[in-house]
């Protein structure tokens, strides 16, 4: 326990926050499970018991799996196969979450809100979701850039407990991972977040998908004008 507390007194001084609606994979770990590892956890939770198992420190610092110095350049920084762990960020500390398996996967329709809680109000030069493209099976495949479609995005706005992002990801059903990539606006810290999710109506394939853009003057941070980004 001794060892837990000191990984979360290290971590919390520089974390920020997370998805949380619809979970993150770590986010909503520690939401369900906050006191750790159990039997009860193992049987109907066993994504969130093997990441519990490998390191507890990765639950407790929910709101901390971010990079900094990206630049903006997201595929050149977080390699295929360690998208949920931000590129191994802090030492592999939250690379559990980039294991395929069976984790829990709320419903949700192909449009929908999603929310992210930014506790310490940074702000975000601009919050992009992604959505796995049908046919990708969260199970079994480790998840890649090439897997990945917009579904929806922000430009640069301030963000808080509750920061909506419209979704809109037709033509699934099934088991997906949502990823969000959230650029903060006070340094350059990107935010990565797997979200999983059960698309229930399917969509309309022929819907071409289309994306939401807020611009919002904020003040503070000159040093940081806002800039297109690449991936």
């Amino acid at each position: 326990m001794a060892a837990v507390l000191v990984a979360l007194g290290a971590g919390s001084a520089s974390a920020h926050g997370a998805v949380s609606d619809p979970p993150s994979r770590h986010y909503g770990c520690y939401n369900r499970w906050p006191n750790g590892p159990s039997q009860q956890m193992a049987t109907e939770d066993p994504m969130c018991y093997q990441a519990w198992q490998a390191e507890p420190a990765a639950m407790y610092n929910w709101n901390g799996l971010f990079r900094e110095g990206v630049a903006g350049n997201h595929q050149a920084a977080i390699p295929d196969g360690q998208l949920c762990s931000g590129g191994l960020t802090f030492n592999g500390r939250y690379a559990a979450m980039d294991k395929p398996g069976a984790w829990v996967a709320p419903n949700r329709p192909s449009r929908f809100t999603l929310n992210l809680n930014d506790t310490s109000s940074h702000g975000a030069d601009y919050i992009r979701v992604y959505a796995t493209k049908q046919g990708f099976d969260p199970k079994t495949q480790p998840l890649k850039w090439s897997d990945l479609e917009l579904v929806g995005q922000t430009g640069r706005i301030p963000t808080g407990t509750r920061t909506p992002v419209e979704i809109n990801a037709p033509g699934r059903t099934g088991h997906h991972i949502l990823y969000t990539v959230w650029q903060a606006s006070h340094l350059d810290q990107s935010y990565y977040a797997c979200s999983d999710v059960n698309f229930t109506d399917g969509g309309d394939p022929t819907i071409t998908t289309t994306t939401t853009t807020t611009t919002t003057t904020t003040t503070g941070n000159p040093r940081r004008a806002a800039r297109p980004p690449s991936e």
